[in-house]
């Protein structure tokens, strides 16, 4: 889920094969991303497929998240995604570096990111349940959470 997380905020993503990759959040800690997390995954793979991903908690395979836009790239393995990511870095590198700026700054612009301030009340309702103490306490004990809703 971190991981996925993370590689949201990347501009461009290469994954392995053996790739997976999502929020299991439902499942495990009974938690929710940020807001800011919550808006890069909308605009990479849209809300439907957002709600798909996090309400079921799944993890999307290499292939999938390529075709969801998770991924810009599947690679056969670990070695070639070093490889790989070493010439793409050189590439883009080798580009007009204002060119590169200006595309940043309007997708980013474009793109509508919620504020800490606009999500927090959500943030503080999951972080702060019972559902997340039980919810970590499982997660630690490798058993089956109970949820409550509370």
């Amino acid at each position: 889920g971190g991981g996925a997380g993370i590689a949201a905020c990347c501009d461009l993503r290469i994954g392995t094969e053996t790739t997976r990759m999502g929020f299991p959040i439902a499942r495990t800690l009974g938690n929710c991303l940020s807001m800011s997390n919550i808006s890069r995954v909308v605009a990479l793979v849209g809300p439907a497929r957002t709600k798909d991903m996090i309400f079921k908690a799944r993890l999307v395979e290499a292939q999938e998240a390529l075709a969801l836009g998770l991924l810009n790239e599947v690679v056969p393995d670990v070695e070639t995604l070093q490889r790989r990511a070493d010439e793409t870095a050189k590439l883009v590198a080798s580009h007009a570096p204002l060119t590169l700026e200006a595309t940043k700054e309007a997708v980013r612009r474009i793109r509508r990111t919620l504020s800490r301030e606009e999500g927090e009340d959500l943030i503080l309702k999951a972080y702060m349940s019972e559902d997340f103490r039980e919810g970590m306490d499982a997660f630690l004990n490798k058993r089956t959470p109970n949820w409550k809703g509370k």
